[in-house]
């Protein structure tokens, strides 16, 4: 017994010693300290941007003749075909804004309440872009947009499609479509078209058209313009797409319906489904099926399932090809979260862009939440209101933001864990994966 007892006491002394002497080592001595940082061998610094560096990009449209005093109205969407040719979307321009001395007082709304407040932005250009009312006083024919402001005082609609280069020299101008749109919402090319042919969802017009890859000529109008409904001829705001492998596509159709549309590759018209939920406050649509404001979509090409945001309930919902519904998962608290669209890159995970925590945000296709990255504000690498998000071949991600308005670029740092980095977007049938 004595002899068991010693053996007993002796062994918790040493564990005792170990104990003590791994708390007192000092940090400088810890050899196997583990961690999150993109660069695990960087020294300080705090991954503002994640594992990117921010690219001057593009040029601003100052440098632009005629366009001195004008700047990137809302950024709807972004898509690089090549690091050489990046297209993106927005409602037009609006004016350069410079930044008062001296804060103005605003007595009328409360006491010490001045604006501008500091380091936050002068415009939110969402709500500062066009278009203004969908139709007119007769509830029929479309808004003249006057309502949002004065032309060529408030905004310009110009450069609605613009491309750029790697440089972000401005090298194609789309401006023979300007007036055809009123809210473009996304622009695209099939990753399965080999004559790379270019998609844009216009919502207000209730209508998606599709254009030679060269911007010359529209070859398809899908949906009656400015006319909306329900039927299988008919959207009603529409907003993003997404194609499978055999060049089947759908549409997240939107902001006013509550469905999915797919579409064989010609344009016929296959199936839909979703209901609308009965979403309120506090209390958001649990059942399969049913969803509030359809803001994005997204497919996986090996398992040919459709991910759905429903964005007015928090959650994407999945389903296979032909809408029968597979699993869900929440992005967090409705309120703070607020999934604006996201994508699943080649190496198969989903990222999606928060307008409420200015983050983009990985899961795994099981909806494990893996990382996330991004900082608020209006200053370069900053996010506030991201709509749209592409990776080009060299794994150069983009993004184009409503609320600062127009598009940036974001660089692979050099050693970066290959972990946090978004994998290159599908396009097997013109590009390098």
């Amino acid at each position: 017994m004595r002899k068991g007892a010693s053996v007993v006491v002796t062994a918790a002394a040493v564990l005792m010693a170990v104990f003590l002497i791994d708390r007192l080592t000092p940090v400088e001595g810890q050899s196997q300290v583990t961690g999150i940082a993109a660069i695990p061998s960087e020294k300080g610094g705090q991954d503002i941007f994640g594992a990117y560096d921010v690219a001057t990009w593009p040029k601003p449209l100052t440098s632009i003749q005629g366009h001195g005093a004008w700047t990137w109205g809302a950024g709807q969407s972004v898509y690089a075909e090549t690091p050489n040719r990046v297209f993106v979307l927005q409602r037009g321009e609006l004016p350069v804004l410079k930044r008062p001395q001296q804060p103005i007082r605003l007595p009328q709304i409360g006491p010490s309440v001045e604006f501008p407040m500091f380091r936050l932005p002068l415009r939110d250009a969402t709500t500062a872009s066009p278009p203004g009312a969908m139709f007119g006083p007769d509830g029929k024919t479309p808004g003249d947009d006057l309502d949002a402001g004065m032309p060529g005082v408030d905004w310009r609609w110009e450069h609605i499609i613009t491309v750029f280069d790697a440089q972000g020299n401005m090298i194609e101008d789309w401006s023979q479509w300007d007036k055809m749109f009123r809210r473009p919402h996304a622009i695209y090319i099939s990753p399965y078209d080999a004559e790379k042919n270019v998609w844009i969802v216009d919502d207000y017009r209730h209508a998606i058209f599709k254009f030679t890859h060269d911007g010359k000529k529209l070859l398809q109008t899908i949906g009656e313009p400015n006319v909306p409904g329900t039927d299988e001829k008919h959207f009603n705001r529409p907003t993003f797409m997404a194609w499978l492998p055999d060049g089947t596509f759908y549409v997240a159709d939107g902001y006013a319906n509550t469905r999915v549309v797919k579409f064989d590759k010609t344009g016929k018209y296959l199936t839909t489904w979703g209901q609308r939920g009965t979403s309120a406050p506090g209390k958001p649509e649990t059942r399969p099926g049913f969803m509030n404001n359809v803001h994005g979509v997204a497919v996986d090409p090996q398992t040919r399932r459709v991910f759905v945001n429903d964005r007015g309930n928090g959650r994407v919902q999945v389903f296979d090809e032909n809408g029968k519904f597979l699993d869900e998962w929440s992005f967090g608290q409705r309120g703070i979260a607020d999934i604006h669209m996201f994508i699943i890159t080649s190496d198969r995970f989903l990222w999606a862009a928060d307008r409420g925590t200015s983050k983009l945000l990985k899961y795994s296709l099981d909806g494990k939440f893996l990382y996330s990255w991004g900082v608020w504000g209006d200053f370069p690498g900053a996010f506030w209101g991201v709509h749209g998000m592409s990776v080009d071949q060299e794994g150069n991600v983009y993004t184009a933001a409503v609320d600062s308005g127009g598009a940036q670029k974001f660089t692979p740092r050099k050693g970066a864990n290959a972990a946090f980095l978004l994998g290159r977007q599908v396009n097997p049938g013109w590009g390098t994966n």
